[in-house]
């Protein structure tokens, strides 16, 4: 070589994990005359010798031992072979200490054509041996429990740990099988697993258990158990050790993970106040507690808004005045409780009064004490409980949520004889928590719900009447709490002639959006009869503001930015007539009437379907049919004939079945029908609108055709008040007199002939004139020195109520009066 080599060079910081790491050892080369001519930085570290004082040198001055020739000749000769060499030598440090290393020799390699070796070396340490001492101490105190068993499964050593744990002196275990002397700690189970572990040679880890020890027999711990095999140097199975562990508290964390996560699934699964509080105490009870309750302010309960003293609310009263809403105790009867469910009650742990619902802190109450004079004075029956049951333990945990107070739940033991720790207050505080959100947002939603059943109940018509022509009656049911009040309604409007309007619709959607839309409907419907339109004219013009009030609604969401927008709804009006007997109807996507004949034949009369209100641009159609007198006329809602099953043919069979059996009262009749097709709550409102038909005979009605000459009216007239005198209305004949005059007057004098009188006594006495003209007359305020133009104003005045209404013919003038006693 031409010159020392000093390319060498490797990293010398060293790590734990670099033991078996070549690349951290020290490294030399030497050439074959045993001269170093190159040196690492790690052979500097070990040595202390830098590169500039052993390059060039003979290696040998670097070891502390007497050079063998014969052995150096034979590790070379070994080396050139292509095998290498490896052994202990002691070589010298630069501050000349002894250092025994582990050297390793290469096979010799070249460079630059001279042979050359390759050196590395490591410093051996000692390896650290444990004495019996050592071992036995740490088998002892292990804080495992560890123990060996006999093929019989009989102890035969254990530790101090497992001494400890199960509370049996060493010498009562040794000898003796473990289902000997637990009986109660899965001894058998345990024993079924070491078996297996014997037999198999599979060890067994992990295997989690409840149980308890004789020191502690009244605390439930948990133990993580692991089995292995015993096995001696000719590899025969010898006996089974086992480890133990206390794992109590990663037990109990998850047991409280889970009884948490079980609450969140348990409680709050109604918008029910009441059904949540007691989903609270029957969760808690015997899992958790012996006695729970459960007291609810009474706004709470009484939906009268929110709780009561929120913190900027000003002072609470002296005491907190609240209802039972729940209970639950293992005791059956739950002999423990002073108040039933829907008493009232005060109850607050003593020392504490309503600052402790205020605050919102729990109470715990370690060891509860029937003698304690604050008990005595202020709860004296109570104390007397108490003492009578073995009530030893409590906590009181205040129900507050979104900072409203709510109430107090307070759990109790008495037979499970461990005391509630801190632990178990922050599993109560969850619980109660848990509980109190549910419970607000049932207040929240009962009382909104309230409000918006009240609305709509007050939007449908408090009572009905069909007049002389029909015998109504009605039922309504909303729809079930969870999916909102609906937008179905109902009407019997009185008309001109003794005729009755029947209505039923149903708006789309829920919610207050839906009801107030289903009033304004219902008003609209009722002004648009009162005009006396035909069914098919009526639901073009409420089509007409169905597409305004969605125009109206979309704006507003837009501004709002509320999705509560209305989009939509059915109708079906119906006008029966007594005196023809004839029904003329339209509907609007709405189901069709079911008619039930004298004879109980059912049928479904075939009139166009319509489309919903709110489409626009397409006409209804009108049908008129005959109604047999004593027939049943019925209106409902799709969800009478929904159901569950969704098959509206189905339930149109189910509602035939209904109403088809013998004559009963119609309220009787119509709630039994609803009772029978929807016997339990339904996500839609359901209306049913029953009319039994009448018809006016000819001791009812009289009629004349009147010649179109100004001098028949006197005729006609006179012919009317012996027909009105006759009926007995004596008192009425000169208004009647009057009103025919006037009416019979203008027609021959404005309209068109045929010109006809008729004269109909049912609820009201009513004067109807017919043309075949379609001009309205106009009502005049004529001026003092006008000479006529007080005919009809003279009407309004002398009747009840006048209009007139248009018919394929012409138009008819008609008036009411009043029926003295009627």
């Amino acid at each position: 070589m031409d010159s020392p080599r000093e390319d060498f060079d490797v990293p010398t910081t060293v790590g734990p994990h670099d033991l078996l790491d070549a690349s951290s050892d020290a490294a030399a080369v030497l050439s074959a005359e045993g001269d170093v001519i190159g040196w690492t930085r790690g052979a500097e570290a070990l040595l202390g010798h830098p590169a500039a004082a052993v390059l060039g040198h003979p290696a040998a001055r670097l070891l502390a031992m007497r050079v063998d020739p014969a052995r150096a000749a034979g590790v070379a000769e070994r080396c050139r072979s292509g095998m290498g060499w490896s052994g202990l030598v002691p070589v010298r440090h630069l501050d000349g200490r002894s250092v025994v290393v582990d050297l390793r020799v290469s096979a010799s390699f070249r460079i630059d054509g001279a042979e050359c070796f390759l050196l590395s070396a490591r410093e051996q340490r000692p390896q650290w041996t444990v004495g019996q001492s050592v071992l036995d101490g740490f088998l002892t105190r292990s804080p495992i429990g560890m123990a060996v068993m006999d093929l019989d499964l009989r102890y035969v050593w254990l530790n101090d740990t497992l001494e400890q744990f199960g509370g049996v002196p060493r010498e009562q275990r040794l000898g003796r099988r473990l289902s000997e002397l637990l009986p109660g700690l899965q001894g058998t189970t345990i024993e079924g697993l070491m078996r297996k572990v014997l037999t198999t040679r599979e060890p067994v880890t992990d295997y989690e258990y409840l149980g308890w020890s004789w020191s502690d027999p009244h605390r439930q711990r948990a133990y993580s158990t692991s089995f292995f095999p015993l096995v001696d140097p000719d590899d025969a199975v010898t006996g089974v050790c086992y480890m133990v562990s206390d794992v109590t508290e990663r037990w109990n964390a998850r047991q409280l993970l889970s009884m948490v996560n079980e609450a969140g699934t348990r409680i709050g699964t109604t918008l029910d106040v009441l059904r949540t509080a007691q989903e609270l105490a029957d969760f808690a009870v015997p899992r958790f507690a012996d006695f729970v309750i459960v007291d609810l302010l009474e706004p709470v309960l009484s939906n009268e808004g929110h709780g009561t003293w929120l913190p900027d609310a000003g002072p609470a009263p002296a005491r907190a005045v609240m209802r039972r809403a729940a209970l639950r105790t293992v005791r059956e009867g739950s002999p423990e409780v002073v108040a039933r469910i829907g008493d009232r009650v005060d109850f607050v742990p003593p020392p504490h009064g309503v600052d402790l619902l205020i605050s919102g802190e729990p109470v715990l109450i370690p060891e509860l004490d029937p003698d304690d004079r604050l008990w005595i004075t202020e709860q004296p029956a109570r104390a007397a409980r108490i003492r009578e049951f073995g009530l030893h333990t409590l906590i009181s945990v205040p129900m507050r949520a979104r900072n409203t107070v709510l109430g107090l739940t307070t759990f109790a033991r008495s037979l499970n004889p461990l005391s509630f720790g801190p632990d178990d207050v922050l599993l109560a505080q969850e619980l109660v928590a848990r509980a109190a959100v549910c419970v607000d947002n049932a207040r929240r939603y009962t009382r909104e719900h309230t409000a918006a059943v009240t609305l709509q109940r007050s939007l449908l018509p408090q009572a009905l009447t069909g007049g002389t022509a029909l015998d109504v009656a009605s039922s309504y049911l909303p729809a079930d709490a969870t999916d909102g009040v609906g937008g179905d309604w109902f009407d019997v409007i009185p008309l001109s002639g003794a005729r009755v309007g029947l209505v039923v619709g149903d708006v789309v959607g829920h919610g207050l959006t839906a009801a107030a839309s289903m009033g304004r409907l219902r008003t609209a419907v009722q002004t648009l009869a009162d005009m006396d339109m035909p069914p098919d004219e009526l639901l073009a013009h409420l089509d007409d503001l169905v597409l305004r009030l969605g125009e109206e609604g979309n704006a507003g969401a837009v501004v709002e930015g509320s999705a509560d927008t209305f989009v939509g709804a059915t109708c079906l009006y119906a006008v029966y007539d007594p005196v023809t007997r004839r029904c003329a109807m339209a509907r609007a996507g709405h189901p069709p009437p079911v008619v039930v004949s004298p004879d109980g034949h059912v049928h479904f009369p075939e009139i166009p379907a319509g489309p919903p209100l709110g489409l626009g641009g397409m006409a209804f159609e009108a049908t008129e049919i005959e109604l047999a007198e004593g027939s049943l006329f019925g209106l409902y809602t799709d969800g009478l004939i929904e159901g569950a099953d969704q098959d509206v043919e189905l339930g149109m069979a189910r509602l035939r079945g209904a109403l088809a059996g013998p004559g009963a009262d119609l309220d009787t009749l119509c709630t039994t029908a609803v009772q029978q097709l929807v016997p339990v709550p339904q996500p839609d409102d359901i209306a049913l609108l029953l009319a039994r038909t009448h018809a006016l005979g000819t001791d009812h009605v009289v009629s004349w055709d009147v010649p179109v000459d100004p001098a028949a009216v006197a005729a006609v007239r006179a012919e009317a008040v012996r027909q009105v005198v006759a009926w007995g209305y004596d008192e009425l004949a000169t208004t009647t007199e009057l009103i025919v005059s006037e009416l019979v007057t203008n027609a021959i004098r404005y309209a068109e002939p045929p010109i006809r009188l008729r004269l109909l006594r049912d609820a009201w006495l009513t004067v109807e004139v017919a043309d075949a003209s379609s001009t309205a007359p106009r009502l005049r305020h004529a001026r003092s020195t006008d000479e006529g133009g007080r005919g009809l104003f003279l009407v309004a005045q002398l009747a009840h109520r006048w209009g007139a209404r248009y018919t394929g013919e012409g138009k008819i003038i008609w008036a009411e009066q009043e029926i003295p006693g009627a």
